[in-house]
């Protein structure tokens, strides 16, 4: 990461609550074992990306959840952690949106979605 984007990164943490950072740093270490990842803060979101492409975005760190959008190119209706399933207007990309409220939410159905967003193609 350049230290421009340490310094967006940080930015964007300052004055979340204990409980978000930790979400956001468990979540961060989970996906570093699916495989290397890097992460860049933009203005208004944390992009996760493999060395290709991006393959998750951070868009809420709210009071005491963490808000994490995973662009797939076909729709995977049938799970129990997605809140919304949504296609991006004009392209084959299918946003699943997924809400952690606790670490226990990271469990093997979001973890199985972690390394399909790691290993899908471009």
């Amino acid at each position: 990461m350049t230290p421009a984007h340490e310094l967006q990164l940080s930015a964007f943490l300052t004055g979340k609550s204990e409980h978000t950072l930790m979400l956001f740093h468990h979540f961060i270490v989970e996906f570093g074992k699916v495989g290397d990842i890097q992460v860049e803060a933009t203005k208004t979101m944390i992009g996760i990306s493999n060395s290709h492409k991006r393959i998750a975005w951070l868009t809420q760190l709210g009071k005491n959840f963490v808000h994490v959008v995973f662009p797939f190119k076909q729709v995977y209706p049938d799970n129990l952690c997605f809140q919304k399933i949504a296609q991006v207007p004009g392209q084959q990309q299918y946003n699943h949106h997924f809400r952690m409220l606790t670490p226990e939410d990271l469990n093997d159905e979001v973890l199985g979605f972690m390394k399909l967003a790691y290993n899908e193609e471009n």
